[in-house]
């Protein structure tokens, strides 16, 4: 078998979002990425594969295809066996309890992959994002999450509105906050990380509680800041370890 030209039209169609949205599908490379969709609640449309990759799945749902062609519909540098179309899930309901990441316009999609597979390492089953936030299917956060995407539940919503209704502890990164080696920090509350060049709106600090910050320990006290995602895992490492 080979790609047909509907098929071949679609996959280059769902590297926009808008199409994504239209089709309600999105699209996975690489064996490890694959095999974690596979073996999870997300929903096959169609797996395109070389014949040495090993699927587990309705062989109806099966597209053998050469080298050659992964190549021609592959967005990475080094192809590596299959390239799957799944269904975007449903959203599920936002829940008001635990600790939940919410992102104020988070622009680059390594940084998104990256926060939601240390949403997964951490626990955080509830990533919240501002509507302008990067599409979690977007190729390149599909592949940076390496699978987590299966287990951490993702939302798009206004972030004002939803910081204004829930009865969570909110918190903020920002260098003028409280040393978070110094802060008790709560089991339930909702960190707030922003957006790399501009960090959290004015109008979401607004409705923040507290402030909190990672200090710096260089001798010449002159990096600007930290990367998004690095931020992120050190604050969820303090959270996780204040109780």
């Amino acid at each position: 078998m080979s790609i047909s030209k509907n098929q071949l039209k679609l996959i280059t169609s769902l590297s926009q979002k808008k199409y994504r949205q239209k089709h309600d599908l999105f699209i996975a490379e690489g064996v490890k990425v694959l095999n974690e969709l596979l073996n999870s609640t997300f929903e096959i449309e169609t797996l395109f594969c070389t014949d040495d990759f090993e699927a587990t799945i309705s062989e109806e749902k099966v597209v053998r295809i050469s080298e050659t062609e992964l190549k021609k519909v592959s967005t990475l540098k080094s192809p590596n066996k299959a390239l799957g179309i799944f269904k975007i899930p449903k959203e599920k309901a936002v829940q008001n309890s635990g600790l939940t990441i919410a992102l104020d316009a988070i622009n680059d999609p390594g940084n998104l992959g990256t926060i939601i597979r240390l949403c997964d390492w951490f626990g955080v089953t509830q990533l919240v994002c501002s509507k302008d936030t990067v599409d979690c299917y977007n190729q390149k956060v599909v592949q940076a999450s390496m699978g987590s995407l299966t287990r951490v539940s993702i939302h798009y919503t206004d972030l004002e509105n939803y910081i204004t209704k829930s009865n969570l502890d909110t918190f903020i990164a920002d260098m003028d906050g409280e040393n978070v080696y110094k802060t008790k920090l709560p089991k339930e509350g909702i960190l707030i990380m922003g957006n790399e060049a501009n960090g959290v709106s004015e109008e979401i600090k607004s409705l923040l509680q507290h402030k909190i910050s990672i200090p710096r320990f260089g001798e010449t006290q002159e990096t600007e800041s930290l990367n998004v995602a690095t931020a992120t895992a050190i604050l969820l490492s303090e959270f996780k370890r204040s109780y």
